[in-house]
């Protein structure tokens, strides 16, 4: 094992400048209960953009550095410096999830048991090539599991099986996603048929409709078209959902969802109320693929609620005992339920060229990049 590694790290200067970069740091040693992994594959997700990226405006990011140490220099607008005025000057390193091989384990009994073993790992600073990181990041990967299979074995899976088990904790039947053709909602699809969970998956265009479709999605309904609403009360009076969960954020897209939520529920309702129903309908913003305001048009009564929703802050709420199992499950279903698939591998230099970041900045359907730290 090398004594140093290469890790991509963000910068935000001073200047109202960003600068993302390849920068040589030592290899931690580990502790008694930590484990240094060979880090050989780790997604971009959209979460991961939101450090990388930061508030700068990408469209004046420019390349300087050379190949094998690109550095990318962005502008960043007086907003945004306001925005994130706490990590001026502090150079952070980026990746939420990934997997490898343990090379290294301090003397306790649960390191020593990983050495040698894949293992997926959540925690951040993942594009390095190198990552300490405490027993309890870990999940064992079963043999046979390869590092690029168990990659995105945290985000995506722990989050959709997370939307499913904020569902029975609040006391919900069916579920509403939206951006529901990406990996994290063909996810969730695969849960839901597999649990008997009802689900209203919603896209925005026609094919992708038709991947919901063809992995077998009971109730897709497609916002661009000109009957979305009344497909969207259709679907919700078959599944009686009550709880969304929306990646997009910004414009009117909850409203819609907490309006046609409203119709279902009056329509079921046995005599008038000038306040609506008394059917709580939930919406949880977890992404920002729309960076907008949400614009709310109050058309859904009084027995409603927005807030956001965060997967650390969910996995505190649901305790250990539940999150091991989710976990479980992950390990168990890797290449089936929780199958990720990507249109491209980089390694940690070609991840910092403006060809690939404009692919992976996209964040479109199907486009999901993995970095490969040893190439």
């Amino acid at each position: 094992m090398s004594e140093t590694n290469l890790q991509i790290q963000s910068l935000l200067k001073e200047d109202n400048t960003l600068e993302i970069a390849l920068v040589e740091v030592p290899v931690p040693s580990p502790g008694a209960d930590d484990v240094v992994v060979r880090v050989d594959a780790a997604p971009i997700n959209p979460s991961d953009l939101g450090l990388l990226f930061g508030a700068a405006d990408m469209s004046t990011a420019t390349v300087g550095g050379d190949a094998d140490r690109p550095v990318i220099t962005a502008t960043v607008p007086e907003n945004g410096m306001r925005m994130m005025a706490g990590r001026v000057g502090q150079a952070l390193a980026v990746g939420n999830e990934g997997a490898g091989v343990v090379v290294a384990a301090g003397e306790s009994d649960a390191a020593q048991a990983l050495l040698g073993r894949t293992v997926g790992i959540f925690g951040g600073e993942m594009y390095s090539q190198y990552r300490r990181a405490n027993v309890m990041q870990c999940l064992p990967l079963h043999e046979g599991t390869t590092a690029v299979q168990g990659a995105s074995c945290f985000v995506n899976p722990m989050t959709a099986l997370g939307m499913v088990e904020t569902m029975r904790m609040e006391e919900h039947t069916a579920l509403v996603h939206t951006a529901a053709a990406s990996n994290l909602g063909q996810m969730l699809n695969r849960i839901c048929l597999a649990d008997g969970v009802p689900l209203v998956n919603i896209v925005r265009k026609p094919e992708q409709e038709k991947i919901l479709a063809d992995l077998g999605a009971a109730h897709v309904v497609n916002s661009s078209a000109d009957d979305f609403m009344a497909a969207l009360t259709a679907a919700l009076q078959t599944t009686g959902a009550t709880l969304a969960f929306d990646a997009i954020g910004g414009g009117r897209l909850v409203s819609h969802i907490l309006s046609a939520m409203e119709s279902v529920a009056v329509s079921n309702m046995s005599e008038y109320s000038r306040y609506g129903s008394a059917v709580h309908k939930q919406v949880y913003i977890y992404g920002a693929l729309d960076v907008a305001p949400t614009t709310l048009q109050r058309s859904f009564g009084f027995a409603w609620g927005v807030g956001g929703w965060l997967l650390p802050n969910f996995l505190q709420r649901a305790g250990t005992e539940r999150m091991l199992r989710m976990r479980q499950r992950v390990a168990d279903e890797i290449s089936t339920t929780f199958a990720s698939h990507y249109s491209r591998e980089v390694s940690l230099a070609e991840a910092l060229t403006l060809e690939a970041m404009g692919g992976y900045g996209r964040q479109a359907t199907g486009e999901k990049y993995l970095i490969r730290p040893q190439q």
